[in-house]
């Protein structure tokens, strides 16, 4: 069995908030989840990461001002190589929306779009890499061309895929790596054809209901009310009070 490094690419190792107003983000997820904060080098980078159970799992970065892009959330995928990996999306019909960089102590990453647009982050962390599992609990792509979408990750970050039927829910593809699911890809449903295609951060939450009730209070709004899906969980769509996308699930008990 294949152990070390090589079983961790294709996994998802961080959860970047990309946002037009941190003090508020801050604000609103740390009350809607309990989340602590630790800076990252303190009036040096000031970058705020989120804290829990003595583990970093993400944090939150400014928005460039007049940018015009809107606050998102952006996963951090671990690749064995970036630059090969930016010329592998530029090959397949992806954009780079940032250049590969190396940030100390940290390690080198780039951001890209596949070909409909959707931004991911390419990362090689230095070392053994963060330990994120737990708060951020599932990635998935809502797309307009899910085959697209395939061709394109599986020649990107090498991961496999594996379609499932739900029955009137269609067709769900799972990704996976090292013989584990890392993702899950989904066609964008009725309404939503003029969504642009993106990536979706779902969020470990106990009580689903209730979460959502109070991201409302917290000035957020509800995309998509709580729902279930049967074997799978409960879950529902928010938006912070910035307008960032997220998900919110808590799985069936097994």
């Amino acid at each position: 069995m294949a152990t070390g490094v090589q079983t961790q690419v294709g996994r998802f190792v961080w959860h970047g908030c990309n946002t037009t107003d941190v003090e508020k983000a801050t604000s609103f997820y740390t009350q809607l989840f309990g989340w602590e904060l630790e800076v990252y080098k303190p009036g040096e980078i000031d970058y705020p990461m989120i804290s829990v159970g003595g583990n970093t799992h993400g944090g939150f970065s400014a928005l460039e001002a007049g940018s015009g892009t809107p606050s998102h959330w952006l996963g951090h995928v671990w690749v064995d190589d970036v630059d090969a990996a930016v010329e592998k999306a530029k090959a397949n019909g992806g954009k780079v929306l940032m250049e590969a960089m190396d940030m100390p102590e940290v390690g080198r990453f780039a951001v890209v779009a596949d070909s409909a647009g959707a931004a991911l982050s390419l990362y090689k962390p230095e070392g053994e890499g963060p330990i994120s599992e737990g708060v951020f609990v599932w990635d998935e792509l809502v797309t307009s061309d899910v085959e697209a979408a395939k061709s394109f990750y599986t020649k990107v970050i090498g991961w496999t895929t594996t379609d499932m039927d739900m029955g009137e829910a269609g067709v769900y593809t799972l990704v996976r790596s090292g013989d584990v699911d890392r993702a899950g890809i989904l066609k964008k449903p009725p309404g939503m054809e003029a969504a642009p295609d993106a990536w979706l951060t779902y969020i470990g939450a106990d009580d689903i209901d209730a979460t959502a009730e109070r991201a409302t209070q917290l000035g957020g709004k509800v995309f998509q009310p709580p729902f279930d899906v049967e074997g799978v969980g409960r879950l529902a769509v928010l938006a912070d009070p910035n307008g960032a996308v997220f998900g919110i699930f808590h799985p069936t008990a097994r």
